[in-house]
């Protein structure tokens, strides 16, 4: 078997940033992040994903070693490239790591780290995680500069970013979601090609989920804000279910089997 493909689709990796979002809104401890974390567990989270920022404004660090300590599943770490985060990724030590770009006056993380312009800094921040044990990804734009300039950093993994892909099928916009998505299916070939394991994440919600798993290929899916927003109306364990299932469809539909 390719270990680049998993015939059973992909696994999920659930983003508990906006949890920790709605809990600082107030101050306090409530809504915690990691006991909705063991509820995504519960419901099929093969991942718990999340981004300790420089600002901290959502996940703290106090959160990190709390999840660190009672979460069962592999933990993906979402970090700038700085001193500062690898240092604390270095004593954390997750099974995951994902190199985000990162600016303050952001409201979530937009567009690829720019691997091609600061290779020498990422390839040394990647030496530097494989030695701490970590399994390290780069996210990034589904392209074909990025995705090689990744492939020459060392790092195993890259998680393209499907931002564009998602907000067209959300706009019910099908010429772009079809550009977009030949944009994706190119960028899985190349990465394939490349010996990298491609996971894909960014804006995914129900409706666009589905097609990014079918499409071949992506190993691991992270998804936060819409889970997190499903789970206002149907709890956060029945909402990774929801989409843990609709992985499964897609994944049945695209092969002939039954779901």
């Amino acid at each position: 078997m390719n270990p680049l493909v998993n015939p059973d689709g992909p696994l999920l990796g659930v983003n508990i940033d906006h949890v920790a979002t709605l809990r600082n809104a107030r101050g306090g401890s409530f809504p915690d992040p990691v006991q909705l974390a063991h509820e995504a567990v519960q419901g099929g989270a093969d991942i718990v994903t999340f981004h300790l920022r420089e600002d901290r404004r959502h996940i703290h660090d106090a959160d990190v070693d709390r999840l660190k300590q009672s979460i069962g599943v592999p933990l993906n770490f979402e970090s700038a490239v700085t001193d500062e985060m690898l240092e604390i990724i270095e004593r954390v030590r997750p099974e995951m790591v994902c190199l985000v770009p990162e600016r303050r006056q952001e409201i979530t993380t937009e567009g690829g780290l720019d691997v091609a312009g600061q290779a020498e800094r990422v390839a040394d921040a990647c030496s530097r995680l494989a030695r701490a044990g970590c399994r390290v990804s780069l996210f990034i734009e589904p392209g074909a500069r990025q995705i090689e300039a990744s492939a020459r950093t060392g790092a195993p993994c890259v998680e393209l970013h499907t931002g564009a892909w998602a907000n067209a099928v959300d706009r019910g916009d099908t010429v772009r979601a079809d550009m977009e998505g030949v944009r994706l299916r190119e960028a899985l070939a190349l990465a394939h090609r490349l010996g990298l394991q491609t996971n894909a994440g960014h804006g995914l919600g129900l409706g666009s989920t589905g097609p990014v798993a079918a499409m071949g290929g992506v190993l691991e899916l992270h998804i936060g804000h819409a889970i997190v927003g499903h789970a206002l109306s149907v709890g956060m364990t029945q909402a990774v279910r929801d989409f843990k299932a609709c992985i499964r469809r897609a994944i049945a539909s695209s092969s002939g089997r039954p779901a």
